[in-house]
């Protein structure tokens, strides 16, 4: 059985009808405009897309998550939000968080990003095209989990985008930061955790070790040259 990392998500492919193919004149050519109409009706729902932006704190998920809800004109959905109060005390006390720690958190981040794809008063009932989601997703089976949330509808597909930085750059980054909970002695453990999505065939990596334009200008070209892919 194929986990959930493997198996592939359902796409939705418009028909093509190729105008070089000559269509007869017989008693089956009438229905077959109605055939045509019926299978464009079914692949007519639009894709609905979630960009899980993943790796270690102080990667630049917050801010890379911004730029990529600015640009696609999406929701963001701030990972960090959706850990109960156990969670970032345990993190700010240097403990770091176990997998039982984190299964109820993954669960409500990705109820959260389905709920955010579904027609509501909020988007005027008219289902968006995606949702940006920031969340460390350390390990394959974390990542698995967010996976669930594009099972059972054809019109989702969960993209990651996994920000590679170096060990020293991260530690700097967390030394810095004022009135987080996440401390820079966490990143070696979130580090010792980490399985990078090496073969993963929905993630993009990405290295970020330039400068907040320069990251984001390369992260944009990348998720655009995905959606380009997918047309």
């Amino acid at each position: 059985m194929l986990s959930a990392g493997e198996r592939p998500q359902p796409s939705v492919t418009p028909a093509i009808i190729s105008a070089s193919m000559p269509i007869q004149p017989n008693a089956g050519s009438s229905a077959m405009p109605s055939a045509l109409n019926s299978q464009n009706s079914l692949n007519s729902t639009p894709t609905q897309h979630i960009w899980v932006v993943t790796g270690p704190a102080g990667c630049g998920k917050s801010t890379v998550g911004q730029a990529l809800r600015k640009d696609l004109g999406l929701s963001f959905l701030e990972g960090d939000d959706y850990h109960p109060k156990a969670n970032k005390d345990k993190m700010g006390n240097g403990i770091p968080l176990t997998d039982a720690d984190r299964w109820d958190w993954l669960i409500s981040l990705r109820q959260a990003a389905i709920d955010a794809l579904s027609p509501s008063e909020s988007n005027n009932f008219h289902p968006p095209a995606g949702v940006v989601v920031a969340c460390s997703a350390l390990k394959k089976k974390y990542r698995d989990v967010m996976r669930v949330a594009a099972y059972g509808s054809p019109s989702v597909q969960i993209h990651f985008v996994y920000l590679k930085l170096s060990e020293e750059v991260l530690m700097q980054r967390t030394t810095q930061r004022q009135g987080h909970y996440m401390k820079s002695d966490m990143v070696r453990s979130q580090l010792q955790a980490l399985e990078e999505p090496k073969g993963e065939w929905d993630a993009i990596t990405i290295n970020v070790e330039g400068s907040q334009q320069q990251v984001e200008e390369n992260v944009l070209k990348s998720v655009h040259a995905k959606l380009s892919e997918l047309k």
